[in-house]
Order: structure tokens, then sequence, then C-alpha cells
């Protein structure tokens, strides 16, 4: 396990809500200082390499932030070792992760809407069938839930 607190967000195909999820988390963890590692990934390969989904660059650019560098990859098991946490955005892919997860594994498994008083037990609506609006509504989401985990990890150290 890493000596800090090091987080990985998981999504169905790594290109709109957790790279958003990742930037979220990011821009949350400079703001308290807070020394983290942060990174996103999917648990299908279809979009493998790519970038995130110009919708999801367009939210998040609004919002100050460049993730036209971020690039889909896939969970693997390894990810259990090398992070703290995996924060799922939605049940199914929480699931997938449980089944995915190492026996003996340390990394903390959790939706990223637990971290979010009033709101465990949500998922983070999937933006990429709907119109662009629906990102606002995903980033907003995901801003929720990386406030609520820097403060829950700011404990960790």
């Amino acid at each position: 396990m890493p000596d800090r607190p090091a987080v990985l967000f998981v999504c169905l195909g790594n290109i709109c809500r957790s790279p958003l999820a990742e930037a979220a988390m990011r821009a949350e963890a400079s703001r308290a200082g807070l020394d983290l590692l942060v990174d996103s990934a999917g648990t299908g390969h279809w979009h493998v390499g790519k970038a995130p989904d110009r919708r999801a660059q367009a939210v998040a650019a609004r919002n100050g932030i460049d993730i036209s560098g971020y690039r889909a990859r896939q969970v693997v098991r390894e990810d259990f070792l090398h992070f703290t946490h995996v924060v799922a955005l939605d049940h199914d892919n929480l699931a997938r992760l449980l089944a995915l997860r190492p026996a003996g594994a340390g990394a903390e498994v959790s939706l990223l809407l637990d971290h979010v008083p009033g709101r465990a037990g949500e998922a983070v609506a999937d933006p990429y069938y709907g119109e662009a609006a629906g990102f606002d509504t995903t980033w907003a989401d995901v801003t929720a839930g990386a406030r609520g985990l820097v403060a829950r990890l700011s404990g960790f150290l």
C-alpha cells in the first residue's frame, strides 16, 4: 500500500464520469493542501487510450480544468494493491470492482456519493447518452463527492 492516500475513480468507459471525478478530486485536494495520488479507469476496454468525451472536456474547462491530456485505461487487479481507495461511480461498476478485487487487497472500495452526507448509496448518473447539460449535473455530483472524500482523507495523514 502507498504511504499516502491514493484514489482511483472507476466508471464504465473512463471517458465521462471517472475522468471528471479525477479532475474534481485533484482540484479539491489542491485547495485543501492534501498530497494525493489520483487516477481514473474504466471496467470496460472500449475506449482505452482515448481522450475524455468532448462534453466532459467542455464541462471541466468551464470549471478551469484541462482534462484533454487524460487517456482512458482499464482497471486491473493490481490497482487494488496500489490504491488505498477504489471509488466506483455507480452500482454496476461497484459490483464489477468487488468481483475483480483480489483476496487480501487493502484498498477500500466505495461509491463516490457515499462520501456526501445524505447521499450514501446513490450513483452518479451516466451522462454519455444524454444531452450536454447532463455533464453539468455529473460535474456537480463528482465535485460534491470529491469534497467529501477530501474531508475524510484529511484525517488519513
